[in-house]
C-alpha cells in the first residue's frame, strides 16, 4: 500500500496492523526506492509480513460469522458459552482422536460453525441432547485438569453436569432438571 492508494483512517488502520505485526512499514531507504520505481514521492508505504498473509489466508478459510441464529430444529436447545469456556470445548474437540469416550455425532461441526454475539460475550450453538452432554463431559474433563469453573456453570445453566458416583467410582451423567 503506498500512500495515496489509502484514506487518511484507512493509514491509522494499517498502522495499527503494523503495531501487532502483521504488516512492516516502509523504511527511508524502501521509500526511496519505491519513488524512484513510481516516478513520484512516496512518503509512506506498507505491505503485509508472512503472519498477516497467514491471517488473512485462515480468515478467508473460515466460515463466515453468522449474524443470527437460525431457528431451532426439534431436539435442538440454545447454548451459550463464554469465550473461556468455548477455548475449553475447543480443546476438548482437538483431543477427539485420542479420547477413548467418542464426542456426540455432529458436534465439530456446531462448534465450528458457533456464531459469536458480542454484545452478550457469548458463542452460541444449537445443540442436540447428546451434543449437550458432550460438552457437559468436555467440561468434566477440564474439571479433572483444574478448573470447574466451566463444568458448574453449565450445570447451573443447562442441568448437565458429570459426577463421579463415591461409592461405584463410575461417572455419571446427571441431569439437574
Amino acid at each position: 500500500m503506498l500512500s495515496g492508494d489509502l484514506r487518511p483512517n484507512h493509514q491509522q488502520g494499517v498502522e495499527s496492523v503494523a503495531a501487532q505485526g502483521l504488516a512492516e512499514l516502509a523504511d527511508r531507504e524502501m521509500r526511496a526506492e519505491l519513488s524512484a520505481h513510481e516516478g513520484r514521492p512516496i512518503l509512506w508505504a506498507a505491505r503485509l509480513t508472512p503472519q498477516g498473509h497467514d491471517v488473512l489466508a485462515y480468515t478467508d478459510a473460515s466460515p463466515a460469522p453468522v449474524v443470527q441464529l437460525q431457528g431451532l430444529v426439534d431436539g435442538e436447545q440454545l447454548i451459550e458459552l463464554r469465550p473461556a469456556e468455548m477455548d475449553a470445548l475447543r480443546v476438548y474437540m482437538s483431543v477427539e482422536a485420542r479420547l477413548r469416550v467418542p464426542q456426540a455425532e455432529g458436534l465439530a461441526e456446531r462448534v465450528r460453525t458457533a456464531c459469536f454475539d458480542r454484545p452478550g460475550n457469548r458463542w452460541q450453538l444449537c445443540l442436540t441432547a447428546e451434543q449437550i452432554e458432550s460438552v457437559a463431559y468436555a467440561f468434566y474433563l477440564r474439571s479433572m485438569g483444574g478448573s470447574v469453573a466451566e463444568a458448574n456453570r453449565f450445570g447451573r445453566e443447562y442441568g448437565v453436569v458429570f459426577h463421579a458416583d463415591r461409592l461405584t467410582g463410575s461417572l455419571r451423567l446427571i441431569c439437574l432438571r
